[in-house]
């Protein structure tokens, strides 16, 4: 983990999506936070102390979801299939499904394996998981304003965690989509996914993969109902695009390997999106901190 001493700085933006505004003065104590998101090695090792199972290898209760089809409702998570070709970017169901059978240890689905990805950050985590983990290792989930404010790496107002420019001397900085979303990706085999923790430069604090590779939790409610913000005009995660009429919901933070510049420009501190606290996807993880003196230890 890494300390981040007390301070201020600008929250949100102004300049980009409705729901990150107004950009305002915040201030947050000082805190630890783990240098990378929680990888699969390290939630195996929770797995197996605790026993826990993810709400994605659980049944969904038909009661919460009584419009729902019911060969839907087995387990499994939800996973991004590139398109054919080209298609208009209105519709995220053309790419986003509901996998039976996916889940942290099958990210793909049945068949699909962790083999060799034990440094990649953990994915289909719902939000309960990522509590329970957290409980398990003496931590808790950030707030919205400690992950931004760890994120911007002691930049004040800068657009990227790193600058101003979407790269550093023709250097990409973060695991975000490149190619033609949602169909055609510039990788070699063809398919975004998440890369191994500490692939791309730290930040200012030393922090891995805050911005790009997999969204990631926070403790904080995203407003609902009445309070909701302007839904989102496109969503990096297929629950965020009606906010008003969602279960309840937490913010996430960071932006993710299927953020295109064309269509979910969230690879920003500033970036946000509410995601339905039941939810899990195969771009979605979490990191943890520890709010405490740093003279006392951990």
């Amino acid at each position: 983990m890494v300390w981040i001493p007390a301070g201020r700085f600008l929250m949100g933006s102004d300049a980009f999506y409705p729901e990150e505004r107004p950009e305002r003065e915040a201030r947050v104590e000082g805190f630890f936070i783990d240098t990378t998101p929680v990888t699969v090695a390290a939630f195996r090792r929770f797995v197996k102390a605790t026993g826990h199972t993810t709400m994605a290898e659980r049944a969904p209760d038909p009661a919460a979801y009584p419009d729902a089809d019911p060969a839907l409702l087995v387990p499994g998570s939800l996973v991004f299939t590139p398109t054919p070709g080209p298609v208009a970017l209105d519709d995220f169901r053309q790419w986003w499904r509901y996998q039976p059978g996916a889940n942290w240890r099958h990210t793909e689905g049945p068949g699909s394996t962790l083999h060799g990805r034990e440094r990649h950050p953990v994915t289909h985590i719902a939000y309960s998981d990522a509590r329970a983990y957290a409980a398990w290792a003496g931590k808790q989930l950030p707030t919205e304003a400690e992950w931004e404010y760890a994120a911007r790496g002691g930049l004040r107002g800068a657009t990227y965690a790193w600058g101003d420019e979407p790269t550093v001397g023709g250097r990409r900085m973060a695991n975000t989509f490149q190619g033609r979303f949602p169909w055609q990706a510039d990788t070699r085999s063809g398919r975004p996914g998440t890369t191994p923790a500490g692939s791309y430069p730290p930040n200012g604090y030393g922090l891995l993969d805050m911005i790009g590779n997999v969204w990631e939790w926070t403790a904080d409610p995203y407003p609902t109902g009445q309070d909701a913000p302007p839904a989102p005009v496109s969503g990096c995660c297929g629950t965020a695009e009606s906010p008003a009429d969602a279960l309840a919901q937490r913010v996430i933070k960071g932006g993710s390997h299927l953020c295109a510049p064309e269509y979910c420009l969230r690879y920003r501190p500033a970036a946000r999106q509410g995601e339905s606290e039941d939810t899990s996807t195969c771009h979605l993880g979490f990191r943890c901190v520890v709010r405490t003196d740093p003279d006392a230890g951990v």
